[in-house]
């Protein structure tokens, strides 16, 4: 169960790349692919980080991990002993002692494991990157004892990844993030790549994984369906900025961001609800803005259909809507407390 102690604080993080051109080079340009991003984690919690592709979820991902440094912002990193650390503000030195807490679980199993290494050497490297193993034999202790909480046979070990499924290779991989015991982890789409059989695998076995370890994750993905299931709260990006953030079952009810209310509808149903009835699919006219030409006012007004002239010239802030005795819930919208948004008990409609 998740406390209310954060382990990760983020503060208006911001990454930003500049587009340059010509022989000289010049900046002509800038693509915010994080702008204004602020959100915390309570440890023993999974925040779902969804969104189109290209909205900004692995770039912020990534920036936490200090992977890629950001452009500005603040991230706090709170360790199990109280301690705080400003991660923006680390050295190579200190950041690379700071990173052993923390994990990264990637997308591609296929792509993230080295072929030219065993089980062994790849859930091991942490280990002997870092010199807290004294032998061969302790290394093999340790990383079958990995494999075994990643319900995988330990005689495996010196075998190569192409010898192993989709499935297995994820394990393996969430295996090499756990090796140093971190108390957060960034899963980054980590069953985008699988079978759907193999998701619910994983999935059940990422649960599993926190309960054991107390673990907290930054659960990245642009698949709804998924969501419900693992997170404790949800965070709706849309170019660079985070459009709603609130509990589960409160976004997935009575969303307050039209974007939220057009993915919701965009989720696969298997079949229709108990009346017969199909869900209503919302189409978003337009396309998705350029993070490098973001429009004036809301980023989403050319594609919404609430929006006022309020929406092509003010940019709305991100404010909690719910009245100080409920669990927080944020919205980017003008209009916010004011529409009626369908949640995905509303999204039916009887069919023609």
């Amino acid at each position: 169960m998740a406390d209310h102690n954060p382990v990760v604080e983020v503060h208006r993080l911001r990454k930003y790349y500049p587009i340059v051109r010509g022989i000289l080079r010049r900046n002509v340009g800038t693509v915010k692919a994080v702008d204004d991003v602020s959100f915390h984690l309570n440890r023993g919690e999974t925040l779902s980080l969804v969104g189109e592709s290209g909205c900004g979820k692995t770039t912020t991902g990534r920036c936490i991990l200090r992977a890629i440094d950001p452009t500005a912002g603040k991230i706090l990193f709170h360790r199990g002993n109280g301690e705080e650390i400003d991660i923006t503000g680390l050295d190579r030195k200190e950041l690379r002692y700071t990173q052993r807490y923390m994990g990264m679980i990637f997308q591609d199993p296929y792509s993230s494991l080295n072929p030219r290494m065993t089980v062994l050497d790849i859930i091991g490297e942490p280990f002997i990157t870092r010199n807290l193993i004294k032998n061969r034999g302790e290394l093999e202790d340790r990383v079958a004892a990995l494999l075994r909480s990643v319900r995988l046979d330990p005689s495996l070990m010196q075998r190569y990844p192409h010898a192993f499924s989709g499935g297995q290779r994820q394990r393996i991989a969430i295996a090499r993030a756990l090796a140093l015991n971190p108390d957060f982890v960034v899963a980054d789409e980590p069953i985008s790549a699988l079978d759907v059989s193999v998701q619910a695998q994983i999935l059940s076995l990422l649960k599993e994984l926190q309960t054991e370890r107390h673990l907290t994750y930054l659960f990245i993905t642009h698949n709804l369906s998924v969501v419900e299931y693992i997170s404790n709260r949800v965070a709706v990006m849309y170019v660079g900025q985070i459009v709603e953030l609130g509990e589960t079952e409160t976004i997935f009810h009575e969303p307050k961001h039209p974007y939220t209310e057009a993915l919701l509808s965009a989720v696969p149903v298997v079949k229709t609800d108990k009346s017969g009835r199909r869900r209503e699919r919302i189409v978003l006219e337009g396309d998705v803005a350029d993070p490098a030409n973001v429009p004036p006012g809301c980023s989403f007004h050319p594609r919404c259909a609430y929006a006022q002239e309020i929406c092509r010239t003010e940019e709305p802030e991100l404010i909690n809507i719910t009245r100080s005795d409920q669990v927080p819930h944020y919205a980017r919208c003008h209009f916010a407390t004011e529409l009626n948004l369908r949640g995905v008990k509303q999204l039916f409609a009887h069919p023609m």
